[in-house]
C-alpha cells in the first residue's frame, strides 16, 4: 500500500469509490477539497490502483475538517482507512491546526475514538422522496438569480458565528453552482436565518440551514422545496436544534441514519449548534 497526495487525475477513482458507497457527492465537490489545499488530500494505492481516499480542509486556522474517507469494500479490514486517517492527522498536526473535526457514521465512530476523537453532538440524516406529480415545474420558475453581493456578505458573516469559523470560500462555490438555492430571511432589518443547497449526483441537498426560530426554519425549507426539482432531497440535521424534527417530519421527510460530530484537540470554536437546522454536509461540516 502506498499513501500519496491526491491530484485531479484521481477524481474518477474517488467518484468510483463514492458511487460504490452510495454517496451523493459530485466531481465539483472533490475539486473544492483540492482547491482548498491539495497537500491535505490523500489516496491509498494497492498495486497502482486507488483503493481509498481521505481529504481535509482547514477553516481559518481554527479547526480542520476530515471528509471523503472511502475504502474499496474489497479492501476493507486491511487498515487502509486507519492509515489514511493517520496521514490526515499527521499532516494537520504538522501545520499546527489546534482542532480536527469530522462527522462519523456508527461504523466509523469506534475507529475515530481510538484515534483520540470525542463526540460533540449528534446529527441525523433525513430524506424526502417525492412523486413526479409533486415536483415543482422548473420551466415555470424564473432564472437562477444570484443573491446580491452585499446581502451574501451578511450571510457569510452570520455563518462564521453559527459554524465557528470562516468557510466563505466553500459557500461562495456552492452559491455559484446553485444560486437559486441560496436564501435568507430578514425581519426588521435583522437576519433570522439562511440556507444554501447543492445538486448532488442523485439528490438535492439542503445545508447549511440556519434558523433562529421554528417559523423561519419552515419558511426556508418550503422555499428550498419549491426551488428543487429533484425527486430526492437530503438534509443532515442537528439534534441540538429544538424544533427541526417537527419541521422535517411535517413535510414528509423520513429518518435515514445517525451521525456523530466528533473532534480531536482543543474545541475552542464550537459555533452555535442550537441554531443549526442542518449542516453543509458530513464531508464539509
Amino acid at each position: 500500500m502506498q499513501i500519496r497526495t491526491m491530484t485531479e487525475t484521481d477524481i474518477p477513482a474517488g467518484m468510483r469509490l463514492k458511487d460504490i458507497a452510495g454517496w451523493n457527492q459530485t466531481e465539483a465537490e472533490w475539486r473544492i477539497f483540492l482547491n482548498a489545499g491539495r497537500n491535505g488530500c490523500f489516496v491509498a494505492e494497492v498495486d497502482g490502483i486507488v483503493r481509498g481516499t481521505a481529504a481535509t480542509i482547514v477553516y481559518g486556522g481554527r479547526f480542520a475538517w476530515v471528509g471523503m474517507v472511502l475504502v474499496d469494500p474489497e479492501y476493507r479490514g486491511h487498515g487502509i482507512g486507519t492509515t489514511l486517517l493517520n496521514r490526515c492527522i499527521e499532516y494537520l498536526d504538522s501545520i499546527r491546526v489546534p482542532c480536527i473535526k469530522l462527522d462519523a457514521t456508527p461504523l466509523g465512530k469506534p475507529i475515530y475514538e481510538k484515534l483520540g476523537f470525542t463526540s460533540e453532538y449528534e446529527l441525523e440524516r433525513w430524506t424526502l422522496k417525492r412523486r413526479k406529480d409533486d415536483l415543482p415545474d422548473r420551466r415555470q420558475m424564473g432564472p437562477d438569480e444570484s443573491m446580491p453581493a452585499p446581502l451574501l456578505e451578511h450571510v457569510l458573516q452570520a455563518d462564521r458565528e453559527a459554524f465557528g469559523a470562516d468557510r466563505s470560500a466553500i459557500l461562495r462555490a456552492v452559491d455559484r453552482a446553485r444560486p437559486h438555492f441560496t436564501n435568507s430571511v430578514w425581519n426588521m432589518g435583522r437576519m433570522e436565518g439562511y440556507a444554501f443547497g447543492r445538486r448532488g449526483s442523485f439528490a438535492d441537498h439542503l445545508g447549511p440551514w440556519i434558523a433562529k426560530d421554528e417559523g423561519t426554519g419552515q419558511r426556508i425549507l418550503d422555499r428550498f422545496l419549491s426551488q428543487s426539482s429533484r425527486g430526492v432531497v437530503l438534509t443532515d440535521c442537528s439534534k441540538a436544534n429544538p424544533f427541526i424534527r417537527r419541521i422535517v417530519q411535517a413535510r414528509g421527510f423520513e429518518y435515514s441514519r445517525p451521525l456523530a460530530r466528533m473532534f480531536r484537540g482543543r474545541n475552542e470554536y464550537p459555533g452555535r449548534p442550537e441554531l443549526v437546522c442542518a449542516i453543509l454536509g458530513p464531508e464539509f461540516g
